[in-house]
């Protein structure tokens, strides 16, 4: 097996690029709660990168891309990263362990969305380690390792199944379970620092190129397709919600980021499967329909606090269906709707509803044997004070 250093040092530089968007979701999320929970909404992305670091290098990887067993697990070729070494075809299998396992980390940080200001920090962790060993490897095996997705012909280039329709179902499985902050719908729960939100935003932005040109695993012309494609859903993303927005009241800056992150998820199962016009109606579309999710979970009084569900959940949802729309074969090889292949989008259609399903399902009943075990919730008074001093004895004030 010959390797590439080209294609090695771009995966390592996306690598790391994925990674940094981790600490971005905690920045995103953190300017979001209140000032009292701002450490621990940021420490609980941290928390999530080291929790999964441990566990895909001990069992997630294998889980994930070992010998496929009944289309729905990988088994346990590769436990402790056994025979992952430093060769490999065109980069080192060690390097798309790495690669993937950034993917792994995130994922778990988005998903705090659904707990955020309310849940026990030794309950999290031993959520996170169950949720990423039953929901996370099996989804990335179903569609990456080998397991009955991936054979029965789903696209999915960066993740949108595996990374935002199992984040933002779970994130609100994960609501339903632990029950709304104390106050909701009651007092004001505003947003209290827009620009540490709009400084995580940008970081998902400029990691999110890493993201999905990366995952042409190759320094080639996909990548760039991806890196473009990516850039103008963003925008058009944004644009589409701060427009949304606008005509309801004004056009904040919370809106136009958000909406930038809705393009974000939406192109990413079909970044490598579509052209630039097709991702201008993909990104513009996904900021309308998130930005509709959102106002329909305020509307049921939902409190899936930071709208992981109505961004990453609806976002992916709608990007899964879309690159079976408009999946181009001068592209990725494969044809779309718009060009007369109906199975492919019945394929995306059964591939995004099992996905909800399981994740859902799956962090629902983790959920409630965590919290019938040890607790998911703080107590009253300590969400009172806050998780900032009550988890972490830290405050952000002198």
């Amino acid at each position: 097996m010959v390797l590439d250093t080209g294609d090695t040092a771009f995966i390592i530089i996306c690598t790391a690029m994925v990674m940094l968007m981790t600490p971005g979701v905690g920045l995103f999320y953190g300017g979001m709660v209140r000032s009292k929970n701002i450490i621990s909404m940021i420490a609980m992305s941290f928390i999530a990168f080291a929790i999964v670091s441990i566990q895909w290098v001990t069992i997630g990887y294998s889980l994930s891309f070992g010998h496929d067993i009944s289309g729905f697990i990988g088994g346990l070729d590769y436990i402790g990263l056994t025979g992952v070494g430093m060769e490999g075809e065109g980069i080192p299998d060690m390097l798309f362990m790495m690669f993937q396992l950034v993917f792994a980390g995130i994922t778990l940080a988005i998903l705090t969305s659904g707990i955020a200001e309310r849940v026990k920090l030794s309950s999290f962790i031993v959520l996170g380690l169950l949720w990423t060993t039953l929901v996370y490897d099996p989804l990335a095996h179903w569609a990456w390792g080998g397991g009955w997705a991936g054979e029965l012909g789903a696209l999915d280039f960066a993740g949108g199944t595996v990374v935002h329709i199992s984040s933002g179902f779970g994130a609100l499985a994960l609501a339903i379970v632990i029950g709304k902050r104390s106050g909701f719908g009651k007092y004001s729960m505003e947003a209290e620092n827009i620009t540490t939100t709009l400084l995580g935003g940008s970081l998902l932005w400029f990691g999110w190129f890493a993201f999905n040109a990366g995952s042409a695993l190759a320094a080639n012309g996909l990548a760039v397709n991806a890196l473009v494609v990516t850039n103008i859903s963003a925008a058009s993303g944004a644009i589409t919600w701060m427009g949304a927005s606008w005509i309801k009241g004004k056009p904040s800056s919370l809106g136009l980021i958000s909406g930038a992150v809705a393009g974000l998820v939406a192109i990413t199962p079909a970044c490598g499967f579509v052209g630039p016009m097709s991702a201008i109606i993909i990104g513009g579309f996904a900021g309308l329909l998130c930005y509709g999710a959102l106002l329909f979970r305020v509307r049921k009084g939902l409190d899936e606090s930071l709208d992981a569900w109505a961004i990453h959940g609806m976002g992916g949802l709608w990007g899964a269906l879309a690159t079976g729309i408009f999946a181009s074969a001068a592209i990725g090889g494969v044809d779309g709707l718009i060009y007369g292949n109906t199975h492919q989008f019945l394929i995306q259609l059964i591939d995004a509803s099992a996905a909800i399903l399981y994740a859902f399902v799956m962090t629902f009943i983790i959920a409630k044997i965590v919290d019938k075990v040890m607790g998911l919730r703080v107590t009253e008074e300590e969400e009172y004070v806050g998780l900032d001093i009550s988890q972490h004895g830290e405050s952000t004030t002198a």
